[in-house]
Formats: structure tokens, sequence, C-alpha cells
């Protein structure tokens, strides 16, 4: 994805309603890994979801989607325990 180069840890990420929805952990395959909220919980957003970059993330997604759409659970069963 054109996206994974510009990509960094600790960038916040914004929804297209310019809401924050946490920062950046890394980024894991086609996945942006959320880093942990206030609960301790990570979540997923995926690459498609990215409309453009530049010191923050930007999302085509609007708040409701955001809390929809991302992945609270790791989308690589790989990974998973």
């Amino acid at each position: 994805m054109e996206f994974k180069e510009q990509i960094q840890a600790h960038m916040p990420i914004r929804c297209k309603d310019n809401n924050d929805h946490g920062k950046v952990d890394h980024l894991d395959g086609d996945y942006i890994k959320v880093a942990k909220d206030d609960s301790g919980q990570h979540h997923w957003i995926p690459l498609s979801a990215v409309d453009h970059v530049d010191e923050h993330v930007h999302l085509k997604w609007g708040h409701q989607e955001v809390q929809q759409q991302w992945l609270s659970q790791d989308p690589h069963p790989e990974h998973r325990s």
C-alpha cells in the first residue's frame, strides 16, 4: 500500500470528523495496530481505511465508522495464543 512507508509509530490517528482515535503502535501487515487505549485494549485498522498521511494518519471513516469497523482482536490468527 502506498501509505506503509509514511506511517510511523506514535503518529496520531484521526477520523474524517477530525476526532482522535489513538496513536499508531506499529504496522501489522496490511493493518495499523493502534496503541493500547485507556482500558488496555489494542485495535486494528486496515490500511485501506487510510485517506492520507501528514503529521497524522487521516482515515476515510467517520467517528461512528471507526467505532464499528476497527477490530478488537488481532486479524492474524497465527498471532493469537
